[in-house]
């Protein structure tokens, strides 16, 4: 039997994320994006709810649900804003490797942090010259006795400047190309961890964003990815199929909301004596965008769904990460032609969830990774 109905349980919860959407979030959006303010006070406020780190497990302090969960709640909150939403999830990006690759020492002190208190992790895998191409990274750790000395640099780090420790991808044996890559959780007050400077991005202006250097960090070697080195690339991608889902819903939840103001405006503005909506051209427009947001959320709960049921899903993420950020990019310019003029002042929503959209097919993988990653898996058995 199939069933696209949610439990009983799960509309509970998108009923608490929207309204926390509505109430907390929304009516700061516009302030965040203009300020760059990091959002800690929502992001606490969403930690009270029970908002965050939702898939950690209940054995670490966490309250164990599922990706679909996880999915539905996402789309809500960037509904209310992107970059809250991007903010807000750097955790459950960050848990996911430690979730599933960790020593139950790390899963114990560091997942636990996370659920203890509203404090934020960061995923530092991207590097200056290594975005897409993971096995290009430069980080390197060398291990001296009981530690491993940790040098390299990375860039676009979400969370970055909020964060109380990092997942770290660096490599202890270059020779052995991603084989030879390495994960360590390191935390931000140690010697030798730096900043850079928050990044001023186009969109999601809430979401902090920048550069950490790692200057001859002394690393315990208890820190260590599940405690083998060699792991850190698996460690890595294992996280991003179930952390993909949760990005298609954030795209998803961008394209609800432009469509959302796109119809309400098409419902009052009047041009040739006609309600916009009125316009077989705008009608067609709407229609469009409505499709695909209908698309990108069946696919969305397609991979979360698979992920829950203990099924790989690593093309179906895909499927839904690419499409989910490609329609989010194409829906919010949509939004911003049905405002015409006004669309594209600064002064209405829709050009800034416009802005927003572009990174959703840029990071966690641009669609053009996405892509490969389908073409790779489609013709896996051929």
């Amino acid at each position: 039997m199939v069933s696209f109905s949610i439990t009983e349980t799960q509309q509970m919860l998108r009923d608490l994320a929207h309204d926390f959407a509505a109430e907390h979030i929304r009516p700061k959006s516009e302030e965040w994006d203009q300020s760059s303010e990091y959002p800690m006070d929502a992001i606490a406020a969403a930690h009270e709810a029970g908002l965050m780190n939702l898939h950690v497990p209940e054995a670490y302090g966490g309250m164990g649900m599922g990706v679909m969960d996880e999915v539905i709640v996402q789309e809500e909150l960037a509904w209310g804003d992107p970059g809250f939403a991007t903010a807000s999830y750097s955790n459950g990006l960050t848990a996911a490797p430690i979730i599933t690759g960790g020593t139950e020492e790390q899963k114990s002190k560091y997942l636990g942090m996370l659920v203890e208190a509203p404090r934020i992790a960061a995923y530092a895998v991207t590097e200056p010259g290594a975005g897409s191409d993971v096995a290009s990274i430069s980080t390197t750790a060398v291990k001296d006795g009981d530690e491993y000395v940790l040098n390299g640099a990375k860039m676009w780090i979400t969370g970055a400047g909020k964060a109380d420790w990092f997942f770290v991808l660096a490599y202890t044996d270059k020779e052995a190309s991603y084989k030879g890559m390495s994960a360590f959780i390191v935390e931000s007050d140690w010697n030798g961890v730096s900043l850079g400077k928050k990044e001023v991005n186009m969109g999601q202006r809430a979401s902090d964003t920048r550069a950490v250097n790692f200057d001859d960090v002394r690393v315990p070697a208890a820190n260590l990815v599940g405690g083998v080195e060699g792991k850190g690339w698996f460690n890595a991608m294992t996280a991003f199929d179930l952390s993909r889902p949760a990005i298609a819903a954030h795209a998803t939840g961008i394209s609800r909301a432009a469509f959302e103001h796109a119809l309400q405006y098409a419902n009052e503005r009047k041009t040739f004596g006609k309600l916009l909506h009125q316009h077989q051209a705008i009608q067609f427009m709407l229609a469009d965008m409505k499709t695909k947001i209908e698309a990108s959320r069946a696919l969305t709960w397609k991979t979360a769904w698979e992920a829950d049921s203990g099924v790989r899903n690593t093309e179906s993420a895909a499927h839904a990460k690419r499409f989910a950020a490609d329609t989010a990019m194409e829906v919010t310019t949509d939004a911003v032609q049905v405002y015409g003029g006004y669309g594209y002042s600064e002064e209405y929503p829709v050009a800034r969830l416009m802005r927003a959209a572009k990174v959703m097919q840029i990071y966690e993988g641009s669609s053009q990774v996405q892509r490969m990653i389908i073409g790779r898996e489609i013709t896996r058995e051929l």
